[in-house]
């Protein structure tokens, strides 16, 4: 065979084909046949899913309150590429996660569709009928079971059947295949009878061209269809699944505790890596990965990309590439969370002395935000305003400021809108909304999140920050390449806050202690 008959076979080949050559998977029907026979059933696990089903069915209808008459589409999300072949870990659209009850890796593709029904007709009482669309599992019959890398049982194991998923979830299964019928029959403006979508967008690229193509081919006038309105209805759904998680249920905060106390171990971990990191050329990896092994035995995943920062490092705000070294007599800042099976994500900051022991200056900068934390803890009331906590803290860290002689002016100028001189060293927010994603509820309206009232249910952050660059020329030279920042996780009740994460440490003198106490630990079982 010539180079152009080669070429021409490698030509006839489609391009989407040819990720599958390295598996050289057999195609003779024998092979076909006896893949075929002589299996058990597989059962798949759905721990936990008869407790959350019923809060998700009242989510579902509190979301049908909002929207009577009109078609509700909520996607899960596609797998998405890392490289190549090679997926990124599954993990679902909070909002479809939160209306049903699905956590780790379940579904890709899948679609929850609320179909309108005569008020009062629908689940629960409601005005809708719900029902969750996705790809049932394949046969052992068919090809798909051992040759579909991304949904044979045969690559990715056992997955539950829609009946698996109906009874568990107390919600109607359906096949993938109806969902197009499902989301585009009788659509068109409600005057003349038609059914109105509401879709959460930027989920699945598919869906979202499903959606938009039904509206523009049952529109009056396609060629002045205002695609903008029609968005705006979209984003009032995205907008209302992010209000309806500010309050958390009962089965969320349980939720909630229990990735705050897996976070607790992932710390206690760290603290018993530390003398491996001081040895290594990048400890901040050490740090991150001791953090990570125990995310992984514990939980899901990370809730977001762990902050390991020693030294100047940590005061950037985001530093997630954990490269550094870690050197004994700086401060390591670790910025952590779990994420559960249930993907509810706790978010924790401890600053460490890398050797045990804060220096004086680093003791002093540590206490200021300790004290502006407590401020903020203090400020957060059932009634008062979510903004109230920041503003409680970020005056503390201007008092300091001024004490120490950093401020450029007094301290009411500096905190009054037209100063803000202190937050220099101090620019983010002190607290954010915290649940299935770490920044949650970030869709919900200015007035219900920032001026929002504090109410029982709610579960936030405190987390005031100093940030000293060792390039800030406005500072005295001690207090360079120091960064400071602790964060708990705070559930509101009737009766005022609650700290979660109280378990870890927070004062100077116990952050030491607690240290000490683990390395004692570790020596005593040396033999």
């Amino acid at each position: 065979m010539n180079d152009a008959d080669n070429t021409q076979i490698s030509a006839s080949q489609p391009l989407d084909e040819r990720v599958n050559n390295r598996s050289q998977r057999p195609s003779s029907d024998a092979f076909k046949a006896f893949m075929a026979s002589n299996w058990a059933p597989a059962q798949e696990q759905l721990p936990g899913l008869d407790a959350v089903a019923g809060h998700a069915a009242a989510r579902r209808r509190a979301v049908s309150e909002l929207f009577k008459g009109e078609r509700l589409v909520i996607p899960a999300g596609p797998l998405k590429v890392r490289s190549n072949d090679c997926d990124y870990r599954f993990r679902p659209h909070s909002g479809f996660a939160h209306l049903t009850g699905l956590g780790v890796d379940h579904e890709p593709d899948a679609v929850l569709v609320l179909e309108p029904t005569d008020e009062g007709k629908g689940d629960d009482g409601g005005h809708h009928h719900a029902t969750l669309y996705f790809r049932p599992l394949a046969g052992r019959d068919t090809e798909q079971f051992y040759a579909d890398s991304r949904s044979g049982e045969f690559w990715i194991g056992a997955r539950p059947t829609l009946a698996e998923f109906q009874a568990r979830l107390a919600l109607d299964t359906a096949d993938l295949g109806g969902l197009e019928l499902a989301i585009t029959k009788n659509v068109g403006a409600p005057e003349i009878g038609g059914i109105s979508i509401r879709l959460v967008r930027k989920v699945d690229e598919n869906i979202d061209a499903l959606v938009d193509t039904a509206r523009y081919n049952t529109a009056k006038d396609p060629e002045n269809l205002d695609l903008g309105v029609l968005d705006a209805l979209d984003e009032k759904l995205s907008e209302a699944l992010s209000e309806l998680r500010l309050i958390k249920d009962e089965w969320e905060i349980e939720q909630m505790k229990t990735a705050v106390a897996a976070t607790v171990e992932g710390f206690t971990e760290v603290v018993k890596a530390l003398p491996r990191a001081l040895t290594h050329h990048r400890g901040e990896r050490v740090v991150e990965g001791a953090f990570f092994a125990r995310a992984r035995e514990e939980g899901n995943e990370l809730g977001y990309d762990t902050i390991a920062a020693s030294g100047n490092n940590a005061t950037v705000l985001h530093w997630t590439r954990n490269t550094g070294k870690v050197n004994a007599g700086e401060l390591l800042l670790l910025d952590a969370g779990v994420e559960a099976d249930s993907l509810y994500t706790a978010d924790i900051t401890r600053t460490l002395p890398a050797n045990g022991t804060f220096s004086p200056i680093q003791r002093k900068v540590y206490e200021a935000v300790l004290d502006a934390a407590d401020a903020g803890f203090a400020a957060a009331q059932p009634g008062t305003k979510f903004r109230d906590i920041h503003t409680a803290a970020t005056t503390v860290l201007a008092e300091r400021l001024a004490e120490w002689g950093l401020l450029p002016v007094s301290v009411e100028e500096a905190i009054s809108t037209e100063g803000q001189q202190h937050r220099r060293w101090m620019p983010h927010g002190t607290s954010h909304h915290l649940g299935l994603d770490v920044h949650d509820c970030a869709q919900a309206k200015r007035e219900l999140y920032l001026d929002g009232i504090l109410e029982p249910g709610m579960v936030f952050t405190i987390e005031p920050g100093l940030y000293f660059k060792e390039e800030d020329l406005g500072i005295p030279a001690e207090y360079r390449g120091i960064g400071v920042r602790i964060e708990d996780d705070i559930l509101m009740t009737a009766e005022g806050p609650v700290n979660l994460s109280a378990a870890l440490p927070r004062k100077a003198d116990d952050v030491e202690s607690w240290m000490a106490g683990i390395y004692q630990e570790i020596d005593a079982q040396l033999p």
